[in-house]
């Protein structure tokens, strides 16, 4: 699959991105698939091009609900530096969080499109809503095979477009969930760029807090795969189907 141009180097708008307030995340512990994503060419950048990175990254998600108008995601890397951080946009409405550099700098809003069937989310650079600061968008993949059943597995699939991607015949991601083993992987064609395995431990059970372990392979946005996690994680909390 080839990338628009838009999403492969942030050109002239380098400079007025916010830094990631911390040193690049170190390489990832363990084997990658065979088809993981590791093309230095042509490398997956949606959010920005300082969240690549030549090696597999390891970052882990907590995700703590306090109430209903207040949880939020702490993103770190596997030695507990903060990287990330999603909170909920202050005055509105629940269904609006923001991506934090560990700076304090907002990256991406992510916003439920109200009465969507699909519940689809969108997601805008910065605190923006506007058209112009448009970057994608994840919904789920059908009304009628929301969810494919078996004896041994639960699969939830949801589609990603990018802004570029008006006619949306075809999905520029997919997102893959095992419900039972409660992992997920997200795809680029057919290639890997990236999966997620839920933990849990006493303390996340206690805290009412959700757990995720992430590895982003190569030459993929990793900011652009927490922005997804959290947008699946949004999904499943709010499913009614």
């Amino acid at each position: 699959m080839k990338w628009p141009a838009s999403f492969l180097s942030c050109g002239t708008n380098c400079s007025s991105w916010p830094a990631m307030g911390g040193k690049l995340p170190g390489p990832a512990s363990g084997t990658a698939p065979a088809n993981a994503y590791t093309t230095e060419s042509n490398p997956i950048v949606v959010i920005g091009e300082q969240y690549i990175a030549p090696y597999p990254v390891d970052l882990k998600i907590q995700h703590t609900v306090f109430t209903v108008a207040e949880n939020n995601f702490d993103i770190t890397d596997v030695n507990d530096n903060p990287i990330f951080k999603v909170k909920n946009k202050l005055f509105s409405f629940p269904d609006r969080r923001v991506l934090l550099d560990a700076a304090g700098n907002p990256l991406v809003s992510l916003k439920q499109k109200i009465l969507s069937v699909h519940r689809r989310w969108r997601v805008f650079r910065g605190e923006s809503d506007k058209s112009s600061d448009f970057l994608f968008s994840v919904r789920k993949s059908s009304l009628v095979h929301l969810k494919m059943r078996t004896k041994t597995t639960t699969t939830t699939t949801l589609d990603v477009f990018l802004a570029s991607n008006t006619s949306e015949s075809l999905p520029d991601f997919k997102i893959t969930e095992g419900w039972r083993d409660s992992s997920c992987t997200i795809f680029a064609g057919h290639a890997i760029i990236a999966q997620m395995q839920r933990k849990q431990n006493v303390k996340s059970l206690v805290i009412n807090a959700d757990n995720y372990g992430i590895t982003a392979y190569p030459n993929v946005d990793y900011a652009f795969v927490v922005a997804l996690v959290v947008i699946l994680d949004e999904i499943n909390r709010n499913s009614y189907d």
